[in-house]
């Protein structure tokens, strides 16, 4: 069965050297590559070119949703998989899962891997209930994680880096909110998706490997913490409303804190528990 890549480009012209090699490896030639160009200054476009991908040049960075949105309007499949420039085949697992995702109502992501190989946290929880302050507080292994599932089943929200559904439902979701320039796309599609009654589905059997935030790491000199922080209470208030958006800004500030105070990544945690004071002050402060 054919279907459609969809990978937004921005300035991605490193990650598609280990991309778009490992698509030529590991899926058959019918596949309909559709790559988006928001605002690149490399050489990104013509690499996707070259490799036989249907490239569309947008007007500028329009963010990364209203580039996705943009390739899935061009899917000419029934399956649709969106797969960012930063991840790497190993195997023909993504034709599976577009195969699955063609004949079933549902969000489905693969089983995420670091560059060394290790477990990426790529699907959790739906966010915003008391379990989100247990879970902040209890050892990670001390509690069931979606990510380290062993079979398939229905998980709160994925990590979008790689993500397959059929492509009229993609379609009807958006998938993403143009609006949204970047970062919590993922958990907004997913929500949105939960809302309409369509569950997002990990299929661990299948592997992607995610080198992850190279391009906006480079974007924006390192992390985001103040827009990640922003966004997301977009997102979870938004979606889920003030009450669950409370219980997601305990949950967050419980992990930043505690991870700093055992050492863990105490200069990154403690920034981002820096930026989700800032977000919340500036939430209060805004006129309503």
């Amino acid at each position: 069965m054919s279907f459609t890549i969809v990978t937004v480009l921005h300035d991605s012209a490193p990650e598609l050297q280990r991309l778009l090699p490992s698509l030529r490896e590991h899926l058959p030639s019918d596949v309909q590559l559709v790559a988006v160009d928001s605002g690149s200054g490399d050489d990104g476009p013509a690499l996707a070119r070259a490799a036989g991908a249907e490239v569309i040049v947008l007007d500028g960075n329009q963010g990364f949703g209203a580039a996705s949105n943009a390739g899935v309007a061009a899917a000419r499949h029934a399956a649709t998989v969106l797969l960012n420039p930063d991840c790497e085949l190993l195997d023909s697992g993504l034709s599976e899962l577009a195969g699955r995702a063609a004949g079933c109502e549902a969000l489905l992501v693969p089983r995420l891997i670091e560059a060394d190989g290790a477990l990426q946290r790529s699907a959790h929880p739906l966010p915003g209930g008391p379990m989100a302050l247990v879970r902040a507080v209890l050892p990670t292994r001390a509690l069931p994680q979606p990510y380290r599932a062993r079979r398939p089943r229905p998980v709160g929200w994925a990590i979008a880096a790689c993500l397959a559904a059929p492509t009229a439902l993609l379609r009807r979701l958006g998938p993403f909110d143009p609006g949204a320039f970047l970062f919590y796309e993922d958990m907004d599609l997913c929500l949105r998706a939960h809302a309409a009654g369509v569950p997002t589905v990990l299929r661990p059997e299948v592997v992607v490997r995610h080198l992850g935030g190279r391009s906006t790491a480079r974007q924006f000199g390192g992390e985001p913490f103040d827009l990640q922080a922003r966004r997301r209470r977009e997102v979870v208030g938004s979606r889920l409303g003030p009450r669950a958006l409370r219980y997601d800004d305990g949950a967050q500030a419980l992990t930043f804190g505690l991870r700093a105070a055992v050492g863990r990544e105490r200069g990154r945690n403690m920034a981002a528990l820096r930026a989700l004071r800032a977000a919340r002050r500036m939430a209060t402060a805004a006129p309503r």
